[in-house]
């Protein structure tokens, strides 16, 4: 510990990001990134960036791909904001609109959410979610406090339905609820609908797994023009020109290529029903999803001892200490080869057990 670091830095307890192996021999189920490559029209606008482009500052407002974003939602460019990634958007959410102020969110969810609460000193309330995982809409209902939810959640890929989370704007215009999208695309309502209808709403998103962008770092939020207005205000007090010329470009191209993400999240969805379906018949409990992503347990043997077991496969998925959630795996949809490749993984594993 530096004698120089604040008491904020010194109290922090960073948020711990999913395995980056070094290896490209590993089967990389941990993170969720999309199964299939970038569209051919993303890949043709990274190649066509010019010398000229880079010697400059990119556009701070990004005003080329709100527009394009706007578009695809039926909303005003000024409704939308962009930023590095949807992780930086959502931190810009929490300085701009719930610093120092109660916050509540879900026991069993996104785990930078509590960071942020400690970073940016929100009192935050957890929420227990249901004996199935399911959210307590009524729990959160019971407070005025701002909400958080990630729908569908992560780690559970469980999702709520548009009038779920209309309930929760309706009851108290006073009550902000930011919607974190970050699965947006695979089979979840999305509640962008709403945004002319209740100011009190917030709806942020991610290119990384919906448009398989995850390395581009591109984020974005749908909200109120006064919302977003907040949030111009602190990147611009932050990092004025968040997203470089290159992310721009591809992400324009990406947000207006809706075939691609039609088509691409047909193949997830699709793969998604095979794993779980071969998953169960070897005895394991498969929450249904409407993520990238599903979320399971085998009845007879121990999150442990599958997440080590994989690994000696050389496959690598996600797992949490967490008492709650510590007998869980969280493995993200692959391809059709890799949901084979999974699948036969797990058999001898299971086979060993009950022998």
């Amino acid at each position: 510990m530096s004698r120089f670091w604040t008491k904020t830095v010194s109290g922090l307890t960073p948020y711990i990001p999913g395995e980056q192996p070094a290896s490209h021999s590993l089967l990389k189920l941990n993170t969720n990134e999309h199964a299939l490559p970038p569209s051919d029209a993303v890949m043709e606008a990274i190649r066509s960036s010019q010398a000229e482009q880079l010697r400059r500052y990119p556009d701070p407002t990004a005003k080329g791909l709100r527009e394009a974003i706007a578009q695809v939602e039926s909303l005003a460019p000024d409704q939308v904001f962009v930023g590095n990634g949807s992780d930086e958007v959502l931190a810009h959410i929490w300085l701009s609109l719930l610093a120092g102020r109660p916050v509540q969110t879900l026991d069993t969810t996104y785990g930078f959410y509590p960071v942020w609460a400690q970073l940016y000193q929100s009192a935050l309330t957890e929420v227990p979610v249901l004996a199935d995982f399911s959210v307590d809409v009524e729990a959160l209902m019971a407070s005025e406090q701002a909400v958080v939810l990630a729908n569908p959640n992560a780690p559970t890929g469980l999702a709520l339905s548009r009038e779920e989370i209309e309930r929760l704007l309706a009851d108290s215009p006073d009550r902000l609820v930011i919607v974190d999208e970050a699965y947006y695309g695979f089979g979840a309502d999305t509640v962008a609908p709403l945004i002319d209808r209740y100011d009190n709403l917030i709806v942020s998103r991610s290119l990384s797994k919906s448009h398989a962008l995850a390395g581009l770092r591109v984020g974005y939020a749908l909200a109120h023009q006064d919302l977003i207005e907040g949030l111009n205000r602190v990147k611009d007090s932050f990092n004025s020109y968040p997203l470089d010329v290159v992310a721009q470009a591809a992400a324009k191209v990406a947000i207006l290529d809706t075939l691609w993400q039609e088509q691409s999240a047909a193949v997830i969805t699709e793969s998604r029903k095979r794993m779980t379906e071969g998953l169960e018949v070897l005895g394991f409990e498969v929450l249904p999803s409407s993520a990238n992503f599903l979320f399971i347990r085998h009845r007879a043997i121990s999150g442990r001892k599958l997440f080590d077991g994989l690994r000696q496969h050389d496959i690598l998925v996600r797992r949490w200490d967490k008492p709650r959630v510590e007998q869980w795996l969280r493995i993200t949809v692959g391809t059709v080869a890799q949901t084979e490749s999974l699948l036969a993984a797990c058999a001898p594993l299971c086979r060993a057990d009950d022998a």
